[in-house]
């Protein structure tokens, strides 16, 4: 729960509770007859846990709220302990039924096994006991939920939040979204630029690189992965394929490695590498990725420079405004309600292609007047007929406007 009420400072929280839009559909699962175990996945600083303690206060059974965040990995001898002291909440077979809460499950060893096996039990025993699991590292929960869960739960992914939630909770400009990106924790600070800059790089990167990626799984080498994050931050809206990311990184190994690094930053909710949307399926994997963050906040907190610097460079700008864009489309991609890609043949170029269903979408970016023609947008539609042709600034759809609503108002519309 964030507070708002349209205040337009940025140093004090007021007295209203804003709650994401995903509460409403969590509890309204956690209100049906007991049936799958909720996961809960998303980035670092989304607002999980808060969603969580909301949604167990307003469900109306008694609930038990445990967390694996630790710096040193829990067991599951503790996950058992936990399991034991809800099941006594729920008052066993025929009782009032209880609410489980563990966040931050992954960094459990074996969680998903142990989860299974009590899981499995309460159902045999007719046990009352409701679960919800939350985890900030997408890939690991999605690698346990598919070799031991299958059939036992349903997900519910949180991504970074939208410019319309960061403008309703803290009354940001379009603006100020653009550059400061969308971490509620760091909004307080925006006011303060070194301030602002040191948390995202100590309490957002730095954790997240840390605790999320190197700490869970195996990256031989930690150096490596770490100037990749920094480059995709700079190169962002750019297309750099991995011959060229070699060139540009010392001691890269091979592009099998960059591109599994690439893989775990968007897992973890960082950086993902878009591929170039193609009628064949082998040619899109052997693209050039399109690098994109998925929060703008990871690109100005890598330098030193203010708001109303990079406003006044068109140039910067005209690259914030890409990715604060495509950042939107990525994070819907990453809840599984669109397939995101780029197109480029020779020297012709679209920003974005959406898929849904057979459906594709073509979306060119413009920060500033645009052109008469769009030769990209011509020799896509010639090649691929999508059926729609969106031009988000410029002359277009003004860029508050695109960013103000869901992903998929824009593509079925």
């Amino acid at each position: 729960m964030y507070k708002q009420n349209g205040y337009n400072t940025l140093n004090n929280f007021p007295s209203k509770t804003f709650v994401r839009p995903q509460a409403a559909e969590l509890l309204s699962r956690l209100r049906e007859p007991r049936r799958f175990i909720q996961i809960v996945a998303g980035p670092r600083q989304v607002g999980k846990t808060t969603l969580a303690l909301h949604v167990a206060a307003e469900c109306g059974l008694p609930h038990h709220i445990a967390s694996a965040d630790e710096p040193t990995l829990r067991d599951s001898a503790w996950i058992e302990t936990q399991w034991e002291t809800a099941r006594l909440l729920a008052g066993g077979t025929g009782g009032q039924g209880a609410l489980l809460v563990l966040d931050e499950v992954q960094k459990a060893p074996n969680w998903s096994e142990t989860v299974k096996r009590l899981w499995d039990e309460d159902t045999r025993r007719r046990y009352p006991l409701k679960v919800m699991a939350l985890g900030s590292a997408p890939l690991l929960i999605q690698r346990g939920l598919t070799e031991s869960l299958a059939g036992r739960f349903e997900v519910l992914r949180l991504p970074h939040w939208s410019f319309s939630e960061m403008r309703e909770a803290f009354g940001w400009t379009l603006d100020e979204y653009i550059f400061y990106g969308a971490y509620p924790g760091a909004a307080p600070l925006a006011k303060q630029p070194e301030r602002w800059r040191r948390y995202i790089r100590d309490a957002l990167i730095e954790t997240t690189i840390s605790r999320d990626v190197l700490l869970l799984s195996r990256v031989d080498k930690p150096a490596l992965l770490r100037r990749l994050f920094e480059l995709g931050c700079a190169y962002s809206g750019q297309i750099l394929s991995y011959t060229k990311m070699t060139g540009q990184l010392h001691d890269a190994g091979n592009t099998t490695t960059l591109a599994h690094y690439l893989d775990l930053l968007s897992g973890a909710g960082m950086l993902t590498g878009l591929q170039k949307y193609s009628g064949s399926t082998v040619r899109r994997r052997a693209s050039s990725p399109k690098l994109q963050v998925l929060n703008t906040a990871l690109m100005n907190a890598q330098s030193e420079r203010t708001l109303a610097e990079a406003r006044e460079d068109l140039a910067l700008w005209g690259r914030l405004v890409e990715s604060a864009v495509g950042a939107h489309l990525a994070n819907a991609a990453m809840t599984g309600k669109i397939a995101l890609y780029y197109w480029r043949e020779r020297n012709r170029e679209v920003d974005f292609v959406v898929r849904t269903g057979q459906n594709l979408i073509a979306i060119e970016v413009k920060s500033g007047p645009s052109q008469r023609t769009l030769p990209g947008m011509t020799a896509f539609d010639q090649a691929f007929g999508p059926a729609r042709k969106l031009l988000v600034g410029g002359d277009g759809v003004p860029v508050e406007a695109f960013l103000s609503m869901p992903v998929r108002a824009w593509v079925e519309g």
